[in-house]
């Protein structure tokens, strides 16, 4: 078929990474580069991909197709962290920790994993430990059974400014970690997703850590939204909470936003205080958390106070349609199986 025929490389906006050299480039990041304009394809061939890659903000509506039934199967993966010495001096932090970042608007993956494999026990000397997978900043970017594996900061869902709220969607995705794995302040929906929370030998007592830490804008109406979604462990029971607030230092008006909603919550998260302060001037009670209908030991309501629940008014607000808009990622993708 096509990917055999000589004339592929002509095949308008589409280009084939493959590391073994029988695409046009074996690495994403040279893909990308030669990726100019709107609208191109990349079609990643299985393999290892250890690189760190950027889609600047010009190169808007690209998708990345992992050519596999299995997201296992084509993982781009890099180990910087937060705190790893940068070449010219100083260190990345945490933005530029990231093996992939996504700055355009219109992004699209399929099937592909983002890893970070960057380890504490490893470099104990080192105190900046976040470590990103992927860090999103686009508006409508989409991910499709795509997997994000890391331990600190694994998925960054952000924006390009604070008056930027970008719309992301995650359906049927895979995200494990432990301290803060998915946060930001993009308005991020998860369908369908499963928050796998990671074991620790470097802590004698929980918590862990934390699967969401929003930093969402003030002005935004809506934060992070995880539906029928599935929360798992490998820690030992109750060792996580579910969330806690980052208002991060040069942007003191955040007002952190989450919902969990429809979800089965496994026993790894604490059901007597799932929420934790981040900082102790911004508790988290003064925040935008809520739950609705979650089941599973570790959505029990063993504290009323702790654990608000919203009303079924107050649940009809929060839908991936009143987040999302006019974007509407979840018919494109009914039709495209069809």
């Amino acid at each position: 078929g096509r990917h055999g025929s000589p004339g592929r490389r002509r095949t308008p906006g589409t280009l084939y990474v493959d590391p073994h050299g029988r695409g046009d480039f074996t690495s994403v990041q040279a893909a990308v580069t030669a990726a100019t304009g709107s609208g191109r394809t990349l079609v990643i061939a299985p393999g290892t991909y250890r690189e760190t890659v950027t889609v600047d903000a010009d190169r808007t509506d690209m998708t990345w197709i992992g050519a596999s039934e299995d997201p296992r199967d084509v993982v781009i993966v890099y180990d910087n962290a937060a705190g790893t010495p940068k070449p010219g001096g100083g260190t990345h932090g945490t933005s530029g920790s990231a093996t992939a970042t996504v700055q355009a608007d219109g992004f699209t993956a399929r099937r592909i994993t983002f890893a970070n494999d960057w380890l504490r026990a490893g470099h104990p000397g080192t105190t900046g430990t976040q470590a990103v997978a992927l860090k999103a900043q686009g508006d409508r970017s989409a991910f499709r059974h795509c997997r994000f594996l890391g331990h600190q900061d694994t998925l960054y869902a952000d924006s390009m400014a604070l008056s930027a709220f970008a719309r992301q969607y995650y359906a049927h995705c895979h995200i494990e970690g432990d301290v803060d794995f998915v946060f930001g302040r993009a308005t991020a929906v998860y369908e369908h997703c499963r928050f796998h929370t990671l074991d620790r030998t470097d802590l004698s007592a929980p918590p862990y850590g934390f699967v969401f830490a929003p930093s969402t804008a003030r002005a935004n109406p809506h934060g992070m939204l995880a539906v029928r979604c599935r929360f798992t462990s490998g820690a030992p029971d109750g060792a996580y909470k579910l969330a806690r607030p980052w208002v991060p230092s040069n942007e003191t008006t955040a007002w952190p936003a989450l919902v969990v909603r429809d979800s089965v919550i496994g026993p790894g998260i604490d059901p007597v205080a799932p929420y934790a302060d981040m900082r102790d001037a911004y508790p988290w009670q003064s925040m935008r958390f809520g739950e609705y209908r979650d089941f599973g030991p570790g959505a029990k309501v063993t504290v009323p106070a702790n654990r608000p629940q919203l009303t079924a008014a107050e649940a009809a607000r929060h839908t991936p349609a009143a987040y999302l808009g006019d974007w509407r990622p979840r018919e494109t993708a009914r039709i495209s199986i069809g």
